[in-house]
């Protein structure tokens, strides 16, 4: 008899789900089940059994899309750079190596307690000696990591991983108008593809390279050439692990991207850093104007700047293994270029390559 009415709210008042609510629910849900799929795929990979591949559908793409990722990178992003106590860092860190194999005997710096932030431990430097460059072939690893795929580009599509192709235009973008570039371009009516090679007997060929998020995250000049232009996309930050790769077509088209491109020796020479989920920003160390997954970009454009004006009419020369960039967490190198046809790779297709090694040479 003594009790207390208790007031209560139709249930649509307490809790309202709201469509953004639901998008994310549902894309994340989805991400996760894809990462399981992702992990079932490479434990038979290990055992020698062949995948047959199985490209997502428009409907599947789309909703992977809707997850926030951009704006879960930029969150991602911040915290890293938020300072941990002293007490906290090994407990943090070791966790990190332990998941992710870090071999942190080839850090600068080994001990933990240095690095203030996630942020500073990811982008650790290696000590001198861990990485001696190559001085034999004519073009080296930029970076640690998983070789995905390589070989010549044909019909204007290029292979991100085997069997999955994605258009080179639409990667690169429109051909760079030939004042930005050392050499003549190609009759207008050639396809994309022969418009980029500037000699005859040329080839193109591209090589791609997966950074997981245990290896080193600085990337390097692979080989002696000039930058002259360098073209920001924007894009998505969907995941790039191989799995992923395997699944969504011309993934790397979707994703934002640093499309650098200039000329070597041989001619036409491009390295691309690709973005990916959780990577807060892809950094280019001589481009101070570049700034990576802001929201002041609209997706679907472009931006692009050229390093060639009045007061520098060659670009931005690269030296062979020369630091050229870094990200904040794994990524993906995509080198296209152009060589003779003698050129070969020295490669296998899954194989673990380090920054310094070689890719290939004449």
């Amino acid at each position: 008899t003594d009790r207390k009415k208790l007031h209560t709210a139709p249930v649509g008042q307490v809790f309202r789900l709201r469509p953004f609510h639901i998008l994310v629910a549902t894309g994340g849900g989805y991400a996760g089940y894809r990462k399981y799929e992702d992990y079932k795929l490479e434990q038979l990979e290990k055992r020698g059994i062949e995948v047959p591949v199985k490209l997502a559908s428009e409907w599947e793409v789309a909703l992977y899309k809707s997850v926030p990722t951009r704006l879960l990178s930029r969150a991602w992003g911040r915290l890293n750079q938020v300072e941990l106590p002293t007490w906290l860092r090994k407990p943090v860190y070791s966790l990190y190596i332990w998941t992710f194999g870090v071999n942190m005997k080839e850090a600068a710096v080994e001990d933990l307690h240095h690095y203030r932030n996630l942020s500073e431990f990811f982008r650790r430097k290696l000590k001198p000696q861990a990485r001696p460059v190559c001085c034999v072939h004519s073009v080296i690893s930029p970076s640690d990591g998983k070789i995905l795929n390589f070989g010549q580009v044909k019909n204007c599509e290029v292979e991100q991983v085997k069997g999955v192709t994605y258009s080179l235009e639409s990667f690169l973008g429109p051909r760079i108008s030939t004042e930005e570039m050392h050499f003549s371009q190609a009759p207008a009516g050639n396809s994309f593809q022969q418009q980029l090679v500037t000699k005859e007997g040329n080839e193109l060929y591209h090589c791609v390279i997966y950074l997981a998020p245990g290896d080193y995250h600085c990337f390097h000049s692979p080989t002696d050439w000039t930058v002259s232009h360098r073209r920001h996309f924007p894009g998505s930050l969907m995941s790039v692990n191989p799995g992923v790769a395997r699944w969504i077509k011309e993934l790397f088209c979707h994703n934002e991207r640093v499309v650098l491109t200039g000329d070597w020796k041989h001619g036409f020479f491009s390295l691309t850093a690709v973005g990916a989920t959780n990577v807060g920003s892809i950094r280019i160390y001589f481009d101070q104007d570049l700034h990576t997954n802001s929201p002041s970009y609209s997706k679907g454009s472009y931006n692009d700047f050229s390093f060639i004006s009045n007061n520098n009419k060659e670009g931005i020369p690269m030296r062979k293994g020369e630091h050229l960039g870094e990200f904040n967490l794994g990524s993906t190198i995509v080198l296209i270029f152009e060589a003779p046809k003698d050129f070969k790779f020295n490669l296998k297709a899954g194989q673990k390559i380090r920054f310094g090694e070689a890719l290939g040479s004449l």
